[in-house]
Parts: C-alpha cells; sequence; structure tokens
C-alpha cells in the first residue's frame, strides 16, 4: 500500500505549530516581566484574567493569567472558560502565521482567526505578540511577522530585551516552569 505525503506534512506541522504555541506562551510570559510596553499593556487587564491562544478543534494551545502583579503566568490547567481566546480555525492557518508567511494582523484580516471574548482585549494582546515578535525575531524576520515593525526599536535595546528573554525562556525548560 502506497503511503501519501499529507499525513506526514501535517504531523509536521502539528509539531511545530506545538512548539511555537509553547514557545510564545513562555515569551509572553518573560516579555511580560522585562519589556515596559509590554507590562504596559499587560497593566490595562484586570487580575486573575486568562487568556488563551489554540488551534480548533483540539490543536495546540497555551493558557495565560494575569498575575496581581500585572505579569502573565501560564496555567496548565483551569477551571472556568478563559475571558479571552484566540482561536486559529485550522492548523495550517497557525503555521502560516508561526512560520511568519503572513501577521498576525493579516490572519485576522484573513479570517484565519477568531477572537471570542472582548474585542479591546484581543486587540491588546495582539500589540503584546507584535511587540515579543520585534524583540526575539531577527529584524528580517519580524519584519514579516508584524504588521509594521517598531521604529524606536533600537539595535542594543533589541539585544538586550531578546537576551533576557531567551535566557528565562532557557531556565523555563530546565527548571520545568514559567
Amino acid at each position: 500500500m502506497k503511503m501519501t505525503k499529507a499525513p506526514v506534512k501535517y504531523s509536521l506541522q502539528r509539531s511545530y505549530v506545538k512548539l511555537m504555541m509553547d514557545v510564545i506562551g513562555r515569551g509572553l510570559v518573560t516579555a511580560s516581566q522585562v519589556d515596559p510596553e509590554i507590562q504596559a499593556e499587560i497593566a490595562k487587564f484586570p487580575d486573575n484574567f486568562i487568556l488563551s491562544m489554540n488551534v480548533f478543534p483540539n490543536g495546540p494551545a497555551f493558557i495565560a493569567q494575569v498575575t496581581p502583579n500585572k505579569q502573565l503566568q501560564l496555567l496548565q490547567t483551569y477551571t472556568h472558560k478563559p475571558d479571552l481566546t484566540i482561536t486559529f480555525k485550522h492548523l495550517n492557518h497557525a503555521y502560516l502565521v508561526f512560520s511568519f508567511q503572513e501577521s498576525t494582523a493579516q490572519a485576522f484580516a484573513n479570517d484565519r482567526m477568531i477572537a471570542d471574548g472582548d474585542l479591546s482585549y484581543a486587540v491588546r494582546l495582539v500589540r503584546c505578540l507584535n511587540k515579543m515578535e520585534a524583540l526575539i525575531l531577527p529584524k528580517f524576520m519580524a519584519s514579516m511577522a508584524v504588521k509594521e515593525y517598531p521604529k524606536s526599536l533600537g539595535f542594543k535595546e533589541k539585544i538586550k530585551a531578546a537576551s533576557s528573554i531567551y535566557c528565562k525562556i532557557a531556565q523555563s525548560y530546565i527548571k520545568g516552569n514559567v
């Protein structure tokens, strides 16, 4: 029996999206500890606000909560529906965004994602994602990932923030927490 390549491609895409979803969740958590702009955005969320990003129907996901000190922490379990859920309608749509072929804003415009919750919080989360991506990705990749690369982001600021975020992400894998 001849095997088709579609299951392998789907499996590889799923693995890649799962890894990227984990890195993005951890990246947002650490960026909320490091970057003043992201801290200001997170400060506008209510305490204990739960946000999630996932792939429909049961794909990769992360869930985070705003702590009373206005930082994010990842949750392994939760007892009620998140206050905001950003859902990719299909694994291929998530792959386009996470492989930097399409920006988050473009994916929303192309109706590849849906927001379940207050739209103002969804916009705030997208701003956090864009800033985090601008900080941690090389400029040529970040320019593809975000709608507009921040003009005010200097090289020294980027290197300092990126190294701090990457170090904290690496530590979270070693320690097994975020």
